[in-house]
């Protein structure tokens, strides 16, 4: 009898090899990240097909901006060109769209377009996408703190009612289920400051695989690998449990 899959309720990726993937080609790096974005449309549209809850794009880190200037504006033109060209279709599919990350340092038309995207699709039951840009896990943690000092400080509460549950209540993505599977592509083998706070007891997946070939196939890899971890949350293996 075949044991059914499990799926995982929110899946986090790390979109990394788009570079690498235009450079083996002998193309432009901003190349890479175009094809990067049509694996995106398809891995967005086989998540709701297999009905997880919530899918985390890792797109712009907070230490992407120390890359070359030419590269970062082409990361923004293309996030501006994908939010015009998406948005339509993922509010038709009942996609929610939500931007994670300090958008304060980005243009003042392009926060406009992400909160008037988030808005558009702020009533969809379906898939929620959470794109992070300008993200890092370090500001994630630092602005949480920041928020408990100062309602410490108003009185608002006391030092020993700042609980581990009030501190992730102010942080990114705290009304979406805490991250099962942390995917990251192109071989590497870090977490390079992603979700540092969410992702503490998360299955982690490696794959050499570059963004832009990753697929529905090696999607499907990744959850069957998924499947195969007994996730213990700090507690003991089943069987030694019964000992």
């Amino acid at each position: 009898m075949t044991q059914e899959r499990y799926i995982p309720s929110h899946v986090a990726i790390i979109m990394d090899g788009n570079g690498r993937w235009a450079q083996e080609r002998n193309q432009m790096r901003v190349s890479g990240h175009r094809a990067g974005l049509k694996t995106v449309r398809k891995i967005v549209t086989y998540a709701a097909t297999l009905k997880i809850k919530v899918l985390t794009l890792y797109a712009f880190s907070s230490e992407n901006w120390k890359r070359p200037a030419n590269e970062v504006s082409a990361l923004i033109s293309l996030f501006i060109y994908a939010l015009n060209r998406e948005i339509k279709s993922l509010n038709k599919n009942n996609v929610r769209l939500n931007i994670i990350g300090d958008i304060s340092r980005f243009s003042e038309h392009l926060q406009n377009m992400i909160i008037n995207a988030q808005n558009l699709t702020k009533n969809n039951s379906g898939l929620v996408l959470n794109i992070a840009a300008n993200y890092g896990g370090r500001w994630d943690i630092l602005q949480s703190a920041k928020k408990m000092a100062m309602q410490v400080a108003t009185g608002e509460i006391t030092l020993d009612e700042m609980t581990e549950g009030r501190f992730a209540s102010a942080m990114c993505m705290s009304e979406f289920p805490e991250v099962d599977l942390v995917i990251r592509t192109g071989g590497e083998y870090r977490i390079s400051n992603f979700l540092l706070w969410q992702i503490a007891y998360s299955e982690l997946y490696f794959t050499d695989t570059l963004w832009p070939d990753f697929n529905q196939n090696l999607f499907d890899e990744a959850i069957n690998v998924f499947n195969t971890r007994e996730r213990r949350f700090g507690g003991l293996h089943n069987k030694e449990h019964l000992c």
